[in-house]
C-alpha cells in the first residue's frame, strides 16, 4: 500500500512517488530512470533522450576528451562537478582520474602509466602548464571551438539532470495548472446570492432600493 506521504495530487491526477530517495538516486544514475521507477514513463523517456543526446553530442564535439576528473595544480577540472550530474555516464572519469593520481609524483606522470579503455575519459598527462605546449593545448588545437562547445554541452546536460533528480524526489508542482475550477469553488458560486440582496442582522435578505433616474412630479390636488 502506498504511503500517503509519497502520494501527491496534481489537478485530478494522483501520483505515487514511491521511495523518494531511491527515485532520486536512480534519476542521478541514469537520466529518467527514477521516473520509470515511479511509473511516469512519458517524462522518463523525454529526460532519457534529451539529456543523454545533449551529453553525447558534447562528448563528440570535444573528441571524447572534454569529460575528465582532475584536481592537480594547473588543471583543476571544476567542469566535472556539473558533468557528474548525469551519473553513470561520467563515472569512468573518476576511475581514470584516480588511476593517474596514483601514477603521478610531484606533478609529473610516470612513463609507465597506461590509461584504461584506450584513454576513454582519461585526464591529460602531467604536467599541465597553461603557457606551455601540453596534451590539453593539443586537444584545443585539434578540435578548436568544438572543445569548448563540447565542454559546455556536457555541463548543461549534467545541470539539467539535477533538475530531473529534484522532480523525481519532490514530484511535479502540486498546484492546479489546467485552469479548471475546484469543485468547492463551483459549489460556492451556486450558493452565492445576488448583489442586490444582502442578509441583515436577523438573517433575512433585505432588498437595497434603487434610485429612479426619472424626475418626480408633484401630484396635483
Amino acid at each position: 500500500m502506498a504511503s500517503s506521504a509519497n502520494v501527491i495530487q496534481v489537478d485530478t491526477e494522483r501520483i505515487d512517488l514511491k521511495n523518494r530517495s531511491l527515485a532520486a538516486f536512480l534519476a542521478w544514475l541514469v537520466p529518467g530512470a527514477g521516473h520509470f521507477y515511479q511509473g511516469r514513463h512519458t517524462k522518463g523517456s523525454l529526460y532519457l533522450v534529451c539529456i543523454l543526446t545533449t551529453w553525447m553530442l558534447g562528448f563528440a564535439l570535444g573528441g571524447g576528451h572534454v569529460v575528465y576528473a582532475s584536481w592537480q595544480p594547473g588543471d583543476r577540472r571544476w567542469h566535472y562537478i556539473l558533468q557528474a550530474g548525469v551519473g553513470a555516464a561520467a563515472l569512468p572519469a573518476l576511475i581514470q582520474g584516480n588511476r593517474m593520481r596514483k601514477m603521478t609524483d610531484k606533478g609529473v606522470t610516470s612513463r609507465s602509466y597506461e590509461p584504461l579503455w584506450g584513454g576513454f575519459m582519461a585526464p591529460p598527462h602531467r604536467p599541465v602548464i597553461e603557457d606551455r605546449t601540453d596534451e590539453v593545448s593539443a586537444w584545443y588545437a585539434t578540435y578548436g571551438a568544438g572543445y569548448e562547445m563540447g565542454t559546455w554541452y556536457t555541463m548543461i546536460a549534467g545541470l539539467l539532470n539535477i533538475l530531473v533528480i529534484y522532480d523525481a524526489y519532490a514530484g511535479p508542482l502540486a498546484v492546479p495548472i489546467s485552469g479548471r475550477k475546484k469543485k468547492d469553488d463551483e459549489d460556492g458560486d451556486c450558493e452565492r446570492q445576488p448583489d442586490s440582496e444582502q442578509p441583515d442582522a436577523g438573517g433575512s435578505a433585505s432588498v437595497i432600493p434603487q434610485e429612479s433616474s426619472a424626475p418626480t412630479t408633484e401630484a396635483k390636488a
